[in-house]
C-alpha cells in the first residue's frame, strides 16, 4: 500500500501513536534528512566519509602515535634484505612500507588531506562559477546565453589531458596548477544544468509576480530562482568530489599532479606499479583508500538524489509501514505465548493435583 507522509502521520495519529499531538508540518530539508536516514546505504557512506576525514585532519597526530614521519625513511627496519619494502605488521609498520622504507600508513593518511582538499576546494569553487554563469545566461537569455552557452559547451569539449600535459610543461606540475585545470574542467557541467532548471523556473507564477510588483533582476535570480536551485545544485556538488579526487589521482599519477616526496594516492600508485610483485601491500592500500573515498561519495550524491526526489516519498512512507505492522505484528505474537504458557502450566499442574 502506498502513501504519502501526511497519510502515514495521519494513520499515527488516528491510532493515537503520534504522541497525542497534532502533525506537525516538516520543511523539504526535513523531509529530506528522514528520508536519507532510512537509507542505510547512505548513512554507511556517510559513516565512511566521516571517517575519512577525521583521519585525514589527525594524521599528524596519528603519525606520532606511530613516530614514523612522513618523508622520513627508514632503511634499517623498512626494508628487508634484499632492499624490498617490508610487509604488513613487520617492525612496526602497519601497512607496510614504501619503496623507499617509509610508513605506508602515514603516507596514505596524508595523501588523503591532498585528495580530500583537492576534492572539496575545487568542488566549492566551481559551483560558485557554475550556479552564477548558469544563472545569468538562463534569465537573460538573448545574446547572453547564446554567449556563456556556446563557451560552456567549448569548455566541455576541450580535451583536459592536453591542456594539463601543456601546463605542466610551461609552469611546472604543481598542486596550484590541479586546482586551475579541475576547477576550469568542472564548473561547465554545474553551469548547463543550472541554465536549464533556470530557464524553467523563470516562467513561474511566483517569478511573474515578483517581476511586476517590481522586483529587480539580480533580486530575482537570488531571491527567488536561488533557493529553488540549492537541491539541485546539492545533489551535483556532491557526485562533483570523487571526480575531483579521481583526476587529482590521474593527473599525480601521469606526473602532472603532486610532485614526490608530497604524498598523494596518484603518485604512490604510480611508484607501487614497479613492485606489485614484491610488495603487493604498496599497490592495494593506496587503491583502496581511493576506491572507498569515490564510491561513499558517490553512494551518499546517490542516496541526495532520491532522498530530495518527492516520488520516493510514498515509497519510504509504504516502508515504515510495513515495518511499524510486522513490528505490531510480532508484538502480538509475544503477548499471546506467555498466556498460552499459563494455561498449559495450569492444566499440567492439575493433573499432577490428580495424579
Amino acid at each position: 500500500m502506498s502513501v504519502t507522509e501526511l497519510e502515514f502521520d495521519a494513520h499515527l495519529a488516528e491510532e493515537g501513536q503520534s504522541g497525542g499531538g497534532p502533525v506537525q508540518g516538516r520543511t523539504q530539508w526535513q523531509l529530506t534528512w528522514r528520508r536519507l536516514r532510512s537509507d542505510r546505504v547512505s548513512m554507511i557512506a556517510l559513516a565512511v566519509i566521516v571517517i575519512m576525514v577525521l583521519l585525514a585532519i589527525f594524521a599528524p597526530a596519528i603519525a606520532g602515535l606511530t613516530h614514523h614521519a612522513v618523508d622520513t625513511a627508514y632503511p634499517v627496519n623498512g626494508e628487508n634484505e634484499d632492499g624490498n619494502p617490508v610487509g604488513p605488521g613487520v617492525n612496526g609498520f602497519l601497512l607496510g612500507t614504501d619503496s623507499t622504507g617509509r610508513d605506508l600508513l602515514v603516507r596514505v593518511l596524508y595523501g588523503a588531506r591532498i585528495s580530500l582538499f583537492v576534492g572539496v576546494v575545487t568542488t566549492l569553487i566551481a559551483t560558485v562559477l557554475g550556479v552564477a554563469v548558469g544563472l545569468i545566461a538562463g534569465y537573460f537569455g538573448g545574446i547572453i546565453d547564446t554567449v556563456l552557452a556556446r563557451f560552456t559547451d567549448a569548455v566541455l569539449a576541450f580535451p583536459y589531458i592536453v591542456l594539463a600535459l601543456a601546463l605542466a610543461v610551461v609552469f611546472g606540475p604543481s598542486l596550484t596548477i590541479i586546482l586551475v585545470m579541475i576547477t576550469f574542467f568542472s564548473w561547465a557541467g554545474i553551469a548547463r544544468i543550472v541554465r536549464g532548471q533556470t530557464l524553467s523556473i523563470k516562467e513561474k507564477e511566483y517569478v511573474e509576480a515578483a517581476r511586476s510588483l517590481g522586483a529587480g533582476p539580480f533580486r530575482i535570480m537570488f531571491f527567488d530562482i536561488l533557493p529553488n536551485l540549492l537541491a539541485p545544485v546539492l545533489v551535483i556538488g556532491t557526485l562533483y568530489i570523487p571526480n575531483a579526487v579521481v583526476f587529482e589521482s590521474t593527473l599525480s599519477y601521469l606526473g602532472l599532479g603532486v610532485q614526490p616526496p608530497t604524498p598523494s594516492w596518484g603518485n604512490m600508485l604510480s611508484d607501487a606499479q614497479n613492485f606489485y610483485q614484491v610488495a603487493w601491500w604498496y599497490l592495494v592500500f593506496p587503491a583502496a583508500a581511493l576506491l572507498i573515498t569515490t564510491l561513499a561519495f558517490n553512494l551518499l550524491g546517490d542516496g541526495i538524489r532520491d532522498a530530495m526526489d518527492p516520488r520516493t516519498e510514498k515509497l519510504i512512507a509504504a516502508r515504515r509501514m510495513r515495518r511499524r505492522q510486522t513490528r505490531r505484528s510480532a508484538n502480538k505474537g509475544n503477548k499471546q505465548a506467555p498466556s498460552g504458557l499459563a494455561v498449559g502450566g495450569a492444566a499440567t499442574a492439575d493433573t499432577g493435583t490428580k495424579g
